[in-house]
């Protein structure tokens, strides 16, 4: 998987047990050996999986701890080898629920969410007013990941998610014929986020000294949450549109919608060339870009 959720389990399950990841090996999700394993949703994949590992693995640990008591010299293998001679039984299944969650809409009561992950960012960027385009120029990103389980894996999910939100704030533009048609269902006609979008300068941080102690080795969920703070690029170009439109004479609020495509931020920066184009009157014409 691309997010790193074997990486992270093997590294649980190592900790764990007290052996080397050499000695783990992960097979991919199967209703043949978990009939009820939740999606990687939500951002807690390292959560749900993480705490079952640890389970399953604190369940092994009980059954070989005699064997340690009378070998505390031996090896892994020799335990095991034991215990097998011993016919005790060497397979674990582990399970885990987020405890303490349940929420009444009709009440606006209850826990939705076990914690809250946390994130900045501060973003900059540079536009081109006649043409609309711009250019990503630094975003530094600070998140709260409680106690990593892999910084590197961490920084990855973080950097992946924070150009996945620039795509959804500033180039992914869904357009629909008059009939409700989507016409964006290409690579030719839909871009996302390549090389030149990626910040000139892109620092990622983790937050020191914030342990989570309602998850698995006081960790934090990462992956999802990192996507919002790309909004930061998307109002460093409103800044950016109203310093050009204070230029031009204009001031007071505007409206950008989001994503912030180079045809949006062209017309915001009003000028003599935009005044050529005036909107159409409503009514006078059938309205593209709409579900009907």
């Amino acid at each position: 998987m691309g997010q790193g959720l074997h990486t992270k389990m093997i590294q649980v399950c190592s900790r764990a047990l007290g052996i080397p990841v050499t000695k783990i090996h992960v097979c991919e999700t199967s209703s043949h050996s978990v009939a009820n394993t939740s999606p990687t949703a939500a951002s807690v994949s390292s959560d749900l999986n993480g705490a079952a590992v640890l389970n399953a693995c604190e369940i092994l640990g009980q059954r070989l701890q005699p064997y340690k008591d009378r070998d505390p010299q031996g090896a892994w293998e020799s335990w095991v080898k034991a215990a097998y001679f011993d016919r005790v039984n060497l397979s674990a299944n582990g399970f885990y629920r987020t405890p303490g969650l349940g929420y009444d809409f009709e009440t606006n009561s209850g826990r939705a969410f076990n914690y809250f992950t946390y994130g900045v960012c501060c973003s900059e960027v540079e536009i081109d007013c006649l043409t609309g385009t711009h250019k990503n120029l630094s975003s530094t990103i600070v998140m709260d990941v409680g106690n990593s389980l892999n910084p590197a894996l961490d920084i990855g999910q973080v950097e992946g998610a924070f150009m996945q939100g620039i795509g959804l704030f500033t180039l992914e533009q869904l357009l629909y014929s008059p009939d409700g048609v989507l016409l964006t269902r290409g690579p030719g006609t839909y871009k996302i986020p390549g090389f030149g979008d990626i910040p000139t300068q892109l620092q990622v941080s983790l937050l020191r000294d914030a342990p989570n102690d309602k998850a698995l080795y006081s960790s934090k969920a990462v992956g999802e949450p990192p996507l919002f703070l790309a909004a930061s690029v998307f109002f460093a170009l409103k800044d950016a549109i109203a310093a050009a439109r204070m230029e031009a004479g204009l001031s007071g609020p505007f409206r950008l919608d989001s994503p912030a495509t180079a045809e949006r931020i062209r017309t915001a920066c009003a000028d003599r060339f935009t005044k050529m184009c005036p909107v159409a009157e409503p009514g006078t014409y059938k309205p593209w870009a709409v579900l009907v």
